[in-house]
């Protein structure tokens, strides 16, 4: 009896002082090669500039916009994909608990009661009757079984189940991301709806004006049925501009309440009275670009991304060695109930065990080859990752400033288009032109009007977009 305990001692103490061996390669991040500024890019007196400060995480709330914040509060609580991905992010983390288990010892009770009777043509019965008779039969113990690490083949696995938690965690980072994206966008491009249907209908009440002008100088033999026929078709082309419009602001609004996880047109009162489009008027924060690998959910995910591809290989390699297994059993039986506890009805069995791949056809080579293959995948989409990162902040921030420009010049064509007008409507009813100059200064009027609002629209659509490059929001 002593003998047995000595054994089953001195192989888990040699055991276990083999088994600081970790196999496969450890993971080291890798660096970004990025710039250490961001490329300058040209602006002009006035305009919202990008300066290398520290990013704001809550950078929705720096348009000024009361309801742009309250629509993004809701939308990072409420909407579905965020709680999908924060309830695969939860099975993940079970799935590493799984997994982790195997490092330590499984311990398993048993109690079993059984009312048999065996054969007398048999070769074994335990109640000694030789299959005459029925007996009872008690069994109550305890098992353990624990597999020593020997070559990290747990540890590695454990790492690559972090690896597998941090990529689900950075997914719910990046669906954060979008979802705030996603509700600056369409709320920016509702405002930017409404006010263009705001210039239909200012351009609209000025088209009837003509239309009842030309009918007046028709009646004083000024003007021909012909001027009166195209003033009418003018009010009529500019209401037909109208549908599409409030089409399309009902959409945006069904839009908004999708993303915040509410049915159709919940938020039609609250969002059906016209305001401007929201503007960013003071200088960008932008921070460094390597701050950019910190802040980006896709480059932290394919980091992690690489570091299981990493773990996995040592797990492969780790295949390659003997599995030992130390395993104990300790219990009772016996056929009265009463004679369970004593000592006589004791039953007991340690030992290690061990199994060696000896041959496999080569399943263990391929296996091996196979996750040094996806980690050399891995590596590549991590560098590739961190270059589209680099070019979609770059491309953000030249058509942020390219969009203010095009803003001002188009904000000088409306000025332009609107004196024309207003001369050309004083030069009608003098009788020195014709209704076709009317028209042709109005609709010139209309496009640089709606131009200007899709223009303004656009400079904080580019902001939103530099935000979301940089990977801003959600940290907030």
């Amino acid at each position: 009896m002593k003998s047995v305990f000595l054994v089953c001692a001195v192989a888990g103490y040699s055991v276990l002082g083999l088994s600081g061996c970790v196999l496969g390669p450890d993971f080291q991040a890798p660096v970004p090669q990025l710039a250490e500024r961001w490329a300058p890019v040209a602006s002009e007196q006035g305009h919202s500039r990008t300066v290398e400060s520290a990013v704001d995480p809550r950078w929705w709330d720096s348009f000024g916009d009361a309801q742009l914040s309250a629509l993004v509060r809701e939308a990072r609580q409420s909407n579905f994909d965020v709680q999908l991905a924060a309830s695969r992010l939860e099975q993940s983390r079970a799935i590493r608990r799984q997994i982790a288990a195997d490092s330590l010892p499984a311990v398993d009770g048993s109690l079993a009661y059984s009312r048999s009777r065996n054969s007398q043509k048999g070769l074994n019965d335990p109640s000694g009757h030789s299959g005459k008779q029925a007996f009872n039969l008690w069994n109550g113990g305890l098992g353990i079984s624990w597999e020593a690490d020997l070559w990290g083949r747990v540890k590695r696995s454990v790492e690559a189940a972090d690896a597998s938690v941090q990529m689900a965690e950075e997914d719910r980072h990046g669906v954060q991301l979008l979802v705030i994206v996603q509700t600056a966008q369409h709320y920016i491009q509702l405002r930017a709806t409404q006010q263009a249907l705001a210039v239909v209908q200012q351009n609209l009440q000025i088209a009837r004006r003509s239309l009842e002008l030309t009918r007046l100088q028709v009646k004083e033999g000024v003007a021909t049925d012909l001027e009166v026929s195209e003033a009418a078709a003018q009010v009529a082309e500019i209401e037909a501009r109208t549908a599409p419009l409030q089409q399309r602001s009902a959409q945006l609004i069904n839009a908004l309440s999708l993303l915040l996880a509410r049915e159709p047109r919940a938020l039609e009162q609250q969002l059906s009275e016209p305001l401007a489009v929201p503007a960013f008027v003071a200088d960008v924060p932008v921070g460094l670009p390597s701050e950019l690998a910190q802040r980006r959910p896709d480059i932290r995910r394919a980091e992690a991304q690489l570091h299981g591809a990493t773990a996995s290989i040592g797990m492969a390699r780790a295949d390659f060695y003997p599995r030992i297994t130390l395993s104990g059993s300790l219990g009772f039986q016996a056929m009265q109930l009463s004679d369970l506890g004593s000592w006589g009805a004791r039953s007991f069995a340690f030992g290690p065990g061990m199994s060696v791949p000896l041959f496999e056809g080569g399943r263990l080579q391929g296996a091996l080859q196979l996750q040094e293959g996806r980690q050399q995948e891995a590596a590549i989409a991590y560098r590739k990752t961190v270059l589209r990162a680099w070019h979609e902040v770059d491309d953000a921030m030249v058509a942020y400033q390219a969009g203010q420009r095009r803003r001002d010049s188009l904000k000088q064509a409306v000025e332009h288009s609107q004196h024309a007008l207003d001369s050309v409507h004083q030069q009608y009813a003098q009788g020195t032109v014709d209704f076709l100059n009317v028209l042709t200064v109005q609709n010139v009027l209309l496009a640089n009007q709606a131009a200007l609002v899709e223009s303004t629209a656009q400079v904080s659509l580019s902001l939103v977009d530099v935000y979301a490059a940089l990977g801003g929001g959600w940290q907030g």
